[in-house]
């Protein structure tokens, strides 16, 4: 069947200056892209959100543009001419290498992120006061921090890095320390000469500072390996103020409400401050550890694996001995 003649400009003469009204127009280039693509106005229309004869226009506009035939119009087919062969293959390479640009732009526009999760007693009082050392190595680093109690699933919640408090024998990861435990209160308190605080059994004179447990657990379970340790099967401390999170119950401590249990490392800068001292002797290990679980999605963020790093090296050297809380305990024992 013959193919249908379109009327096309004369040819412009070689070297002449091209005026503004023949320059190529990209969404003509789109529209040719999408019907070479289909070798259909009409599937391209589809595609474009535009008409067939729409379509056509703009491939007609395209035309006499370059002043060639870019398909034989058959009946019901298009066929690319090889002017429009050239075109095609010319436009494809473009347009995938302009993909490509935009997506590295965005890519190097995108904020460089790490998002944690971990208790929010360890975000505290042991990950916040440290965190300036790591922005400031990492300063285009957005640093996110959720601190919660609740287990999230990493990789649903978009999270790179959990560091999770469990008992030892659980633990998955990278182990950052285990946890050991020791009374800690006020140097206030020690010094109160109407209640003495030199051995175990005088907490029954002070009050205990304690966090809200689980429905069937003592009120004083985190105080038991403590305990343990001291060989009090029970305490009867003059009375006991709970509170929801952790760190309220450290505030109340340095306020001299009573004596916490110290979570150690945690409150290790509380006791070289002296806001905090351990009125006798005896940190008991309490089985339980800080570590790191990794998401999927950190295996792609540098920022996420340096943090990690950086997590590691801090928690070597807060494992070294804490003279502090030594020179506290032999004072007031």
């Amino acid at each position: 069947m013959r193919s249908r003649n379109v009327n096309l400009p004369p040819p412009r003469a070689a070297g002449a200056p091209q005026p503004r009204s023949r320059q190529l127009r990209l969404d003509l280039l789109h529209t040719f892209e999408a019907a070479s693509r289909h070798l259909s106005f009409t599937e391209a229309g589809r595609e474009l959100f535009l008409s067939q004869s729409a379509v056509s226009r703009q491939i007609q506009q395209l035309e006499a543009s370059l002043g060639a035939a870019l398909y034989e119009r058959r009946h019901r087919a298009l066929v690319l001419t090889p002017a429009g062969r050239i075109m095609q293959r010319a436009v494809d390479d473009s347009l995938g290498r302009l993909h490509d640009a935009v997506a590295q732009v965005r890519q190097s526009a995108a904020p460089r992120q790490v998002a944690i999760t971990c208790t929010p007693g360890f975000a505290s009082f042991w990950l916040i006061p440290r965190l300036a050392r790591f922005t400031a190595s990492h300063p285009q680093v957005d640093v996110r921090i959720s601190a919660t109690l609740e287990l999230v699933d990493l990789d649903r919640s978009r999270i790179d890095l959990a560091i999770r408090f469990a008992p030892s024998s659980r633990a998955t990861g990278a182990i950052l320390f285990e946890e050991e435990v020791q009374p800690l209160c006020s140097p206030a308190l020690v010094r109160d000469k109407r209640r003495p605080l030199r051995t175990p059994a005088d907490l029954e004179r002070h009050v205990l500072l304690t966090v809200d447990m689980p429905p069937g657990e003592p009120p004083t379970m985190d105080w038991e390996p403590w305990l343990q340790l001291m060989g009090l099967d029970t305490v009867r401390p003059a009375s006991t103020m709970r509170f929801t999170q952790y760190s309220e119950a450290v505030a109340a401590a340095c306020a001299g409400h009573g004596v916490v249990i110290g979570r150690l490392p945690l409150l290790d800068a509380l006791i070289r401050q002296r806001k905090l001292v351990a009125p006798f002797r005896g940190a008991a290990a309490s089985r339980r550890a800080y570590f790191i679980t990794l998401s999927g999605q950190a295996a792609h963020n540098p920022d996420a694996q340096d943090f990690v790093q950086w997590v590691l090296s801090e928690a070597e050297h807060a494992t070294a001995p804490r003279p502090a809380g030594k020179r506290a305990g032999k004072r007031a024992g």
